[in-house]
Formats: C-alpha cells, sequence, structure tokens
C-alpha cells in the first residue's frame, strides 16, 4: 500500500530558536528525527532514531526555555502542550515551585497506510489491544485505524492528550471523519470514555493509553454495550499485562483457584492454580515489537488460559520485508523457546493440510453467498481462494444464504441475529477469526461433511446456552 507521511515539521521549527533549526537543517535526516531535547544547564540535542546529536554547544538558558514556552499552546495538567492543528508534543519537566526547566519536543507523523498488516483485524469488528514500548508506533497506527474506520462507521476518539487529534479544538485530516473528545484532566478519561457512548452513540471508541483501575472497568462497560474498542495500554507483552494487577482486568485477569484432590490429579498441577477469572474486555492483542513487526494473539481468551496451565501460546507474526511486503508467520510460545512454522501471506499452503479440501476436478461448486457478521472477511476471502472455492462475501444481508459470525457477538443478540434466526437463515458461530476455524467452516459448508468440527460444535453450544 503507498504511504503518505506528514509531519508539519515546520510550524514546530518556528518555535524553536533559529540557532536549534540552522543545525537540523545541516544534519538533515528530517525523516528519521523523533525529537529535540532542551534540558537547562545542558547542551540541546536532537534524538534520531539511531542516536543523539548535539545541536548547539552553547547551553540551554532560562530564555531559551522562554522562548520556545512562549510559541506554543498552552500545558495542560499532564504538562503536555502542542501546536494547534499538529501532531507535535511538547512535554515540560519542572522544579519544585512549578518552574520549566526542561522540555521534550516530540516530531508528531501522519503515517498513511501503515494500519494495512492489522487491517482485517481492526476492520473485523472485533476490540483490539495494541502494546508497545514508548515511541514504537502505537499512536500512529491507532490514528490510523481511526481514519480508516471512520470511513463506513461512527468513530469517536477519547483524546487524552491530544497526541492522536493533535492540538487545538480543530482535529488533524489524518483522523479523517472520526470525531474528537478532549478530556480536561488525565483522571478524568474514564468519565469521558463513558460520556462519549452514552451521548454520542458510536460504533467504535478510540482510546490511547489505559493506564488506571478506572479506565480498565470503562473499557470493559463499553465493550459490553456492543462497541468496538481499539485501545492502546502500557506494556510490551502479554504476561506484562498479566502481572499489572490494574490492568489484566483488559485481558480477563486472573484469579487463584483450589481444585479438587481428582482434577488436581486429573490436570497433573498442584492443588492451588491460578486461572482466568471473567471473559476478556478485548478480543485481540497485538504486541508490537517494532514499526514493522508484531505479533498477533487473534484470541485473548485462549491465549490467557494457555499461558496459565503452562500450554503452548500461538500467536502470529506479522512483518514488513525489504519489499514492503507484508509477511505472517505462525509461532508458538512455549516455555522460553519459540517453535516457528513459518509462512509468507501470499505462499501456497501445504498440501496435506489444504488438497483434500479442494474443490474436486472437474466438479462445479455453486456459489455460496455469505453474510459475515463481525469476521474478518479478508481472511475468509483469501481462504476460499486458497481452497479454491467459490464464496461470494454479500453486504446486503438479503442477498446471502448463510451468516458466519464470532461467538461473542452471538452472545449479544443483536437484531440482525435475532432477525436472521426468525427467517431460519443459518447461523455459523467461530469462536474466533482464525484462518483454521475458517477453512474448516468453508470445508463444512461446500463439502457437506456430516458433522460440525469439534470447535465450532463447542463453540455453538456455548452460543446457545
Amino acid at each position: 500500500m503507498e504511504r503518505h507521511i506528514t509531519d508539519d515539521l515546520e510550524k514546530l521549527k518556528a518555535a524553536l530558536p533559529d540557532a536549534l533549526v540552522d543545525a537540523l537543517e545541516q544534519i538533515g535526516r528530517i525523516d528519521e528525527l523523533v525529537e529535540v531535547i532542551l534540558d537547562l544547564g545542558r547542551v540541546p540535542t536532537a534524538r534520531y532514531t539511531d542516536g543523539e546529536r548535539v545541536l548547539d554547544q552553547r547551553e540551554v538558558t532560562h530564555e531559551t526555555l522562554a522562548y520556545v514556552v512562549g510559541r506554543i499552546g498552552s500545558f495542560d495538567a499532564d504538562n503536555r502542550a502542542g501546536i494547534e492543528r499538529t501532531l507535535h508534543r511538547i512535554s515540560a519537566i519542572r522544579n519544585r515551585r512549578g518552574d520549566i526547566v526542561g522540555l521534550t519536543c516530540r516530531i508528531g507523523r501522519a503515517v498513511y497506510g501503515t494500519i494495512d498488516i492489522i487491517q482485517d483485524i481492526i476492520e473485523s469488528g472485533q476490540s483490539v489491544l495494541i502494546l508497545g514500548a514508548p515511541g514504537v508506533g502505537k499512536t500512529t497506527m491507532l490514528r490510523e485505524a481511526a481514519r480508516v474506520l471512520a470511513e463506513h462507521k461512527r468513530v469517536i476518539i477519547v483524546d487524552t492528550s491530544n497526541e492522536i487529534g493533535g492540538d487545538g479544538d480543530v482535529p488533524h485530516p489524518a483522523v479523517g471523519r472520526a470525531r474528537r473528545m478532549q478530556v480536561p484532566q488525565p483522571v478524568l478519561q474514564h468519565e469521558v470514555m463513558i460520556e462519549a457512548v452514552e451521548n454520542h452513540n458510536p460504533e467504535v471508541i478510540i482510546i490511547d493509553e489505559i493506564g488506571r483501575e478506572l479506565e480498565a472497568m470503562a473499557a470493559r462497560t463499553i465493550a459490553e454495550r456492543g462497541v468496538q474498542l481499539i485501545g492502546t495500554a502500557h506494556g510490551q507483552t502479554l504476561d506484562n499485562l498479566l502481572n499489572n494487577p490494574t490492568l489484566s482486568d483488559l485481558i480477563g485477569g486472573i484469579k487463584s483457584v483450589t481444585l479438587s484432590d481428582e482434577e488436581a490429579r486429573r490436570r497433573g498441577t498442584q492443588k492451588t492454580v491460578l486461572e482466568r477469572a471473567a471473559p476478556p474486555t478485548f478480543d485481540v492483542l497485538i504486541e508490537l515489537q517494532t514499526r514493522h513487526r508484531l505479533v498477533v494473539h487473534e484470541d485473548v481468551a485462549a491465549a490467557v488460559d494457555n499461558y496459565l496451565r503452562g500450554r503452548p501460546v500461538s500467536v502470529e507474526v506479522r512483518s514488513r520485508d525489504a519489499n514492503g511486503e507484508i509477511v505472517i508467520e505462525l509461532q508458538s510460545l512455549g516455555g522460553n523457546a519459540l517453535e516457528r512454522n513459518g509462512r509468507r501471506a501470499a505462499a501456497a499452503p501445504p498440501p496435506e493440510r489444504h488438497e483434500r479440501r479442494a474443490a474436486p476436478e472437474g466438479e462445479e461448486m455453486q456459489p455460496l453467498h455469505v453474510y459475515a457478521y463481525g469476521v474478518a472477511r479478508n481472511r475468509m476471502i483469501s481462504s476460499a481462494r486458497r481452497m479454491r472455492l467459490p464464496l461470494i462475501i454479500e453486504d446486503d444481508l438479503g442477498n446471502a444464504q448463510v451468516i458466519v459470525t464470532l461467538k461473542n457477538y452471538y452472545r449479544r443478540r443483536p437484531k440482525l441475529i435475532v432477525d436472521a434466526e426468525r427467517r431460519g437463515t443459518p447461523i455459523y458461530v467461530l469462536r474466533a477469526n482464525t484462518v483454521s476455524q475458517m477453512e474448516d467452516l468453508l470445508a463444512t459448508l461446500f463439502h457437506g461433511f456430516s458433522a460440525l468440527d469439534e470447535s465450532y460444535r463447542s463453540a455453538t453450544d456455548s452460543a446457545s446456552a
């Protein structure tokens, strides 16, 4: 996908002393510039993706800091300010008296096209939580997700520090048609999250940096109301969240359970074990390792259960190669090792997995018209192509022969599902948006297997209960 990057850097340069601007222009490499650091009594530096460069041998003075502060917006309670209609963020360091003694001028960039590596997940309707270290691109991806989803859904951004939509009252064009609600103080973020749902009828809520217990509770409330959540949280991996008592509820939480002697023997464990306490708030967890590499837990509930029981955790590792092509690797995280079973997204599948399900030579199959509700359409279409099956994904429910949905959607009993059941339209329920489940279902639909795969049977039974 073609990429377009905009950073409005000239507006940030206008807030810096001329000597620093001249130094930045002499160094060049503007696309690699991350932030400019101004600390009282130290030389000013510029941080690039590969290290720091000194901009001036003269130390930063109070006058230097005052010059910059006077040319940017006012600082909020979280000591962050911005420049109107840009994505730049200026953060202040204060002394005990409240005087500013340091500034971090971080370059904000809108990168169009970054979301294609997870676009099928974002557009599936599932709630997605993104983890990653500072500066790895979480907010950039969140901003692009808002823009893409807002093209066909009602999207509200809860913008606590104005990092997603930029400073000022008018959101940055990078968020597209998404609407933005600002938060007066960081501690009130959870209240604005609930207000967004109650007052503005969103289909999707975008939230950056879920970090407090009240925000985690608000996220669960929103998810239970059937609103898709796309958010970020502090941490880098699944086990980071599990070990964070404040945020573990986002992925179901942990409780200690005492087993009977018989059950403990059956499991081969001690009598007291850790188990998931509740359904996760988020359906999918994405660990953003670098700007071009991420790990996807497609079924958070299963991942947490397997992790707590010491079983291998299956993940997708998605990355871009030197040509910009998206590469998907299936991996199993077990213990301290990674058991790799790599494959390219566009590569042909192993014969033993799919050939038995392909259409027999000379046999014509009638196209099957499917309405995908909450299911990753691109993934289902790709699966059908690999299996050489004439699948047609319908946008109009009235033209569909069957409906395919996810268990969490079926449980909520939306009007679409209820109406379809009244009309007698067949409904198939998937436990998760995984390729293997989609392929098994397609095999069932096209080849008339006598019974559903066990995963479908259990998913449908539990969803109907």
